[in-house]
């Protein structure tokens, strides 16, 4: 059992952009009829937000099929600041690592041979991540192409991203392809999606 979410995690936008993104997406659902200006608590467990927009009276427009008779989807969390998120259930590392400049891709957690991480090889991404966190600048050396690349630039494996804005549909039937294309298109950048379960 437990609560699953559907995730859409700005990877372009900066903190000081997050806040008025974040209103404008907001608004914009809102004007759909997928969510309401009402919050509650209730059934979210977001990594930084204790509440979420209670699901409006067309929220069936986001979801990729009929809803089921008596489905009653979660509040929608809005998530801002500094992060890094993950998909699936208890997982801190990404499986690869892929450099913007020359494609190269770093084996973080080399399936099916291993299922965890090889230290060494994930700790400047950790390092990186943090201070980004910490400061909104951090970079990893590429060991194929020697670039000093910005962590945000990386491209991870699925259910990893970083970003300053997400969005938790907490309990949702699967969300559209056409809605998650306008989200992204009205967020103006690259996103990342990811399930998970709590």
């Amino acid at each position: 059992m437990g609560d699953h979410f559907q995730r859409i995690v700005d990877a372009e936008a900066t903190e000081e952009e997050a806040g008025p993104l974040a209103e404008r997406i907001v608004d914009w659902l809102i004007s759909e009829g997928v969510i309401t200006r009402e919050t509650s608590g209730e059934g979210v467990y977001s990594q930084s937000a204790d509440e979420g927009y209670v699901p409006g009276p067309r929220w069936d427009r986001a979801v990729a099929g009929p809803a089921e008779p008596g489905w009653p989807p979660g509040p929608v969390a809005v998530m801002t600041g500094r992060d890094y998120y993950v998909g699936g259930q208890g997982e801190d590392e990404a499986d690869c690592a892929i450099c913007p400049r020359c494609d190269a891709k770093t084996v973080v957690i080399d399936y099916p041979e291993e299922f965890e991480a090889d230290e060494e090889v994930w700790r400047p991404f950790r390092d990186a991540i943090a201070a980004w966190r910490r400061t909104g600048a951090g970079g990893v050396a590429c060991s194929a192409c020697g670039a000093l690349v910005p962590v945000t630039e990386w491209r991870f494996g699925p259910g990893f991203d970083l970003g300053a804005l997400a969005f938790d549909f907490w309990d949702w039937p699967p969300l559209g392809a056409a809605f998650l294309a306008e989200f992204a298109e009205r967020l103006g950048h690259r996103t990342g999606e990811q399930t998970g379960k709590f």
